[in-house]
């Protein structure tokens, strides 16, 4: 294997993973970044404070010897506590009792992988933006704080985010597939801080959700205690951002939907206005190999976060990529165009399975339907634990490729719509068997 020399463009947190993997590999690397150094350089922005890390983000960190050092930053979080109107909590595991997602400091983690990528030997450019390529022959045209220069190498990996410049400079070439789609709801984040005594003000060890059917509130912990939380709604419409425009109208739609978590909130009229509210898109290209380019991460499949799938789903491109490599002997455009195919349709199932998620989150986690189901699912999950896995299990504590997951998560569904419609199910299910369920699923499976 011959040494490369890569142009990596963003250094975010996939950008940066990318970087490290391929300075194991040999290979000479270049990093460059728009925003300024995030090592001197406190950057404010619309960037989520908070992400759930979990088994697929995980394992791509390990694979490069990242493991501890990430666990020490991370705060487990075992299930969704759910928070109804008069302020009553009901807690909805995620897993089995060892299975939890991580509540985790973007900035952290993004600069423990800088720093990381710094100390692999990767060159770090900041104030850089790529506003132009020539992607036959690796070039990038960068403008900085200096003016504009190019940037020659072997091959280019563009992982600079939803609003990707290498992405745009393949949009002009023929035969490139795009679309984006933004929600019609925006997000803003808000902060329940650390109790009097210094101690968390809610249960530290969940996901906390206020479900409000078109809207809801979400709360993550951090290591000082404080929590983050995040308020999805409509930007539009008689309940939405555009009808909160003065202090009155702020109060009174937190006392009327959130009550509970307003009187954890003495900072939220600032916070309110003076934290941006921040869009939501999809995004979706094919191909991700252009010449001597391709695109990982969000530059190729932005999601909304609905599953705590888009960093994990970022960082596993990496560990995948990283195979193909290994596949191809470090020949990048074969590496690139197998990987496309290998990753492309998982990208589009976890972006279809990220949007599901948004409708289940925000209007069925309080239904009493809904959680019956969820109760008959998990004693399922009991009975046959290799069989029937949950798929929210399947994706987020497991290396299933998403578009498996999806299509099995679809056959279960169906399933269970049959067996939920079954008279008496409420009262009957604790003594069930599930044999004739399971062995229709089986062979739902294997016909594939």
């Amino acid at each position: 294997m011959s040494s490369k020399k890569i142009t990596v463009l963003g250094g975010g947190l996939v950008g940066s993973l990318m970087s490290i993997y391929l300075t194991h590999r040999g290979h000479k690397v270049s990093l460059f970044e728009k925003r300024p150094d995030i090592r001197t350089t406190k950057i404010d922005g619309n960037r989520s404070i908070n992400l759930a890390l979990s088994h697929r983000g995980l394992r791509a960190l390990d694979h490069v010897g990242l493991l501890s050092e990430v666990e020490s930053l991370c705060l487990p979080m075992k299930g969704r506590l759910m928070h109804d109107l008069r302020g009553n909590t009901t807690f909805q595991p995620y897993g089995k009792e060892n299975q939890y997602i991580n509540s985790i400091s973007r900035d952290e983690l993004n600069l423990l992988l800088v720093n990381t990528a710094a100390g692999s030997g990767v060159a770090l450019h900041f104030d850089e933006e790529c506003i132009d390529a020539n992607l036959q022959q690796a070039v990038c045209v960068m403008e900085g704080k200096n003016g504009g220069h190019k940037v020659s190498s072997d091959f280019v990996i563009g992982a600079d985010g939803a609003f990707s410049g290498i992405r745009e400079v393949m949009r002009k070439t023929d035969r490139f597939n795009f679309s984006q789609y933004y929600l019609p709801h925006g997000y803003k984040e808000l902060t329940i801080p650390a109790s009097s005594t210094g101690d968390f003000a809610l249960e530290p060890e969940a996901l906390h959700i206020w479900p409000r059917e078109q809207f809801m509130l979400i709360a993550l912990p951090n290591l000082d205690r404080s929590f983050t939380c995040t308020l999805f709604l409509p930007y539009q419409g008689s309940i939405s951002f555009n009808q909160l425009t003065e202090p009155d109208q702020v109060l009174s739609f937190f006392e009327t939907h959130f009550s509970d978590a307003l009187s954890l909130m003495p900072d939220l009229l600032d916070d309110f206005f003076h934290h941006p509210t921040s869009s939501l898109v999809t995004i979706r290209c094919n191909p991700w190999l252009v010449g001597k380019a391709g695109l990982i991460g969000d530059a190729g499949h932005a999601i909304v976060p609905f599953y705590g799938q888009g960093m994990n789903a970022g960082f596993e491109d990496c560990r995948i990529l990283d195979q193909f490599l290994s596949r191809n002997n470090d020949h990048f455009e074969q590496a690139f165009a197998s990987f496309q195919a290998n990753r492309i349709p998982d990208a589009n199932a976890i972006a279809d399975l990220a949007f599901q998620n948004f409708v289940e989150m925000r209007d069925l986690v309080a239904d009493q339907e809904f959680l019956l189901r969820k109760k008959i699912e998990q004693r399922l999950h009991e009975l046959y634990p290799e069989v029937w896995i949950p798929l929210y299990s399947r994706v987020t504590f497991s290396d299933q490729p998403y578009a498996e997951a999806q299509r099995i998560g679809q056959i279960q569904k169906l399933i269970m719509d049959k067996l939920m419609n079954e008279p008496g199910i409420d009262r009957r299910w604790q003594k069930m068997d599930f044999k004739e369920l399971i062995k229709d699923l089986k062979a739902q499976v294997e016909l594939k």
